[in-house]
């Protein structure tokens, strides 16, 4: 298989490459944290074919699932004696580096860096093996400067980072409303400027931004400073679904140990299940992970409607996947890519079937 150069010049790749910024949906900074730490066992649980599962994701609500899955013992009771040693990532680039590396095996992840690390791969790096939650995106202003869309026309807009999977829906809205923005350089008929999430409240505080296309908890954020949801994106998809967070596997560690795939998979839908049954329990463990793993957990006016904006659910939503591929390369940001093969659903299916729900699809972008 071939997959041609994700981004269209060296300067792009170098971009987002380096940036201390965001390739994904979530997180702060760009470093991994790695504090060494293995899950608890139950004495005498049986091990699987690897003695311990490197799993990778973000100190962020679209990660829920890796979040309450680990802080509530879900998933490795699906391990039974096979430890998880867990990682925590602020950045997409850092994420699809270490599973590159081997130094995670498993990782929650956002579409763009999802389609980005298999594309530079040639199809050889990664499998998506899950879905994890969609929606959680929106476009917050100043009600000051902006009431309607038109007024947008002229005002500063931020995105996390150049090409990342909000940057990319954004510049795709732009263009929509028949408005032109250099997607390089953000300038144009709106400037689009790309702020780490980490900063972006502060930006819209001191005003040197308008408003922001961005994920949860980030959009809630702005909500408490003032600002005013002026479209939920998941308005724009059909059935209000995208996908927002994957689950990846490094193609060898999947040949390698498909039981440990499988238990890891086995865990994720019983946490969804579980995070569905149980809302304001599964938000209160997420919330006491975050706190665990950042020293501060989200005020209640923050995480109560960032919580409501998300969706966990297991399907994969690969048909939105491949949009968002399309719309990036719409923007000027992505050379068609070859993204037949980046799904993997069999190991899922199998899950699903044994739970008793139903299949889902892989767009036509299965591996053979």
């Amino acid at each position: 298989m071939s997959a041609a150069r994700p981004l269209t010049t060296l300067r792009t790749i170098a971009v987002i490459a380096t940036l201390p910024l965001l390739l994904t949906a979530c997180g702060y900074g760009s470093k991994s944290t790695d504090d060494g730490k293995q899950t608890a066992v139950a004495a005498g649980a049986k091990k699987l074919s690897a003695d311990q599962v490197k799993i990778g994701y973000f100190p962020n609500l679209t990660h829920a699932t890796a979040l309450v899955g680990i802080q509530e013992g879900l998933i490795q009771k699906e391990l039974g004696g096979t430890t998880i040693k867990p990682s925590t990532f602020n950045a997409g680039p850092s994420e699809i580096e270490a599973l590159n590396a081997g130094s995670i095996d498993i990782g929650w992840i956002g579409p763009s860096p999802a389609i980005n690390g298999y594309a530079k791969s040639d199809g050889k790096n990664l499998r998506i093996i899950g879905g994890s939650a969609s929606g959680g995106v929106k476009l917050v202003v100043n009600p000051d400067k902006i009431k309607s869309v038109d007024d947008l026309k002229g005002k500063k807009i931020a995105t996390p980072q150049l090409g990342n999977t909000q940057d990319v829906a954004f510049l795709n809205w732009i263009a929509d409303q028949g408005w032109k923005v250099d997607a390089e350089s953000g300038r144009g008929d709106v400037s689009v400027v790309r702020t780490d999430n980490k900063v972006t409240p502060d930006a819209y505080k001191s005003g040197s931004i308008d408003g922001a296309w961005v994920p949860e908890p980030t959009a809630s954020k702005l909500v408490a400073e003032g600002g005013k949801v002026l479209l939920d994106e998941s308005t724009l998809w059909p059935d209000k679904k995208f996908v927002i967070t994957n689950i990846i596997v490094s193609q060898k560690f999947l040949k390698a140990h498909p039981d440990v795939v499988e238990a890891v998979l086995r865990g994720s839908v019983k946490t969804n299940e579980w995070i569905n049954a149980n809302p304001d329990k599964a938000k209160a463990s997420a919330n006491a992970a975050l706190e665990e793993l950042s020293g501060k957990a989200l005020p209640a006016d923050v995480i109560d409607p960032a919580w409501k904006s998300i969706t966990f659910l297991d399907d994969p939503l690969a048909s939105t996947l491949n949009t968002q591929a399309e719309h990036a390369v719409k923007a000027g940001l992505l050379e068609k890519p070859d993204l037949k093969g980046i799904y993997d659903l069999a190991p899922l299916n199998k899950v699903l079937k044994a739970e008793g729900k139903n299949a889902v699809d892989d767009a036509g972008l299965g591996a053979e």
